[in-house]
């Protein structure tokens, strides 16, 4: 591939539902849409590539893995990373162009920028919780990201330059249904026990009270879960059990050789 000014990466595994959508609102925001795969066996890179897009099949290890595969294999000067299950808006797209042809004119301009995130939750887009404005750095100027390779899960960015914030957000469909929200966040749980485990932390009895307690109040009082109303309050007690309960009772049950995380999974 030539070289290009910006290219959209979207990590796929069995995405067939989400890709065509997301890879049509990026047509006139990036130069090429790369879908980088890891096996889909519904017909994902196929419909990918009807819909004008580059596909290439790299067995998945980790996100972070696969994302810093990515930046070191797709020759452009930027890479955008979108997931299939969001959607650029034209907004975003313009804004995008206007800090990239920015870019050009100054040799301090940012390396790397924030993108904040619209989470649609089983049909309610959220207002508060830590739902919003949800800043993922996605736009990184190629040869100076790099991915923390031992963060395999909600991945860490670090840049050799400066970073910025953009204004307009991505939408997200985060979950369709309940039970695809329960099970991510049991795979996040268990995720989280073995970081833990790897720590050397072991749960104490007070974990298993206060923990739960600080991630409602965290939730749904200090990231204004309170805006979204009963869904706010659903929100905020799932994750208080998820991320404030389960990984304490999950890590009790583990045995130290158990503690280390395995990347043979992933989570969709």
């Amino acid at each position: 591939m030539k070289m290009v000014r910006l290219a959209a990466v979207i990590l796929t595994y069995n995405e067939a539902h989400h890709i065509e959508a997301c890879i049509a609102s990026l047509q006139g925001c990036a130069d090429v849409v790369v879908v980088w795969d890891s096996g889909s066996t519904d017909g994902t890179p196929a419909r990918a590539q009807a819909a004008g897009a580059l596909v290439v099949q790299r067995p998945f290890d980790n996100y972070a893995a696969q994302r810093q595969a990515a930046l070191d294999a797709i020759n452009a000067e930027w890479i955008f990373f979108v997931d299939a299950d969001e959607r650029v808006t034209p907004m975003l797209a313009a804004e995008i162009a206007q800090v990239l042809e920015e870019s050009e004119r100054s040799s301090q301009a940012p390396v790397g920028y924030w993108v904040p995130r619209r989470n649609l939750i089983v049909g309610h887009e959220m207002r508060g919780g830590g739902f919003y404005p949800d800043h993922q750095l996605r736009l990184l100027r190629r040869g100076t990201a790099h991915y923390v390779p031992d963060r395999h899960v909600h991945e860490i960015v670090e840049l050799s330059g400066r970073e910025a914030y953009l204004r307009h957000p991505l939408i997200h469909f985060n979950y369709f249904s309940w039970e695809q929200f329960h099970r991510k966040q049991r795979f996040y749980a268990a995720y989280e026990a073995r970081i833990l485990g790897m720590r050397g932390i072991r749960p104490r009895p007070h974990n298993f009270i206060l923990q739960p307690l600080r991630e409602f109040w965290r939730r749904f009082v200090t990231l204004s879960g309170w805006r979204d109303g009963w869904q706010g309050v659903r929100i905020a007690f799932w994750l208080a059990w998820y991320y404030g309960l389960m990984p304490y009772v999950i890590l009790l049950r583990l045995r130290p050789e158990q503690t280390g995380y395995t990347t043979a999974g992933r989570m969709k």
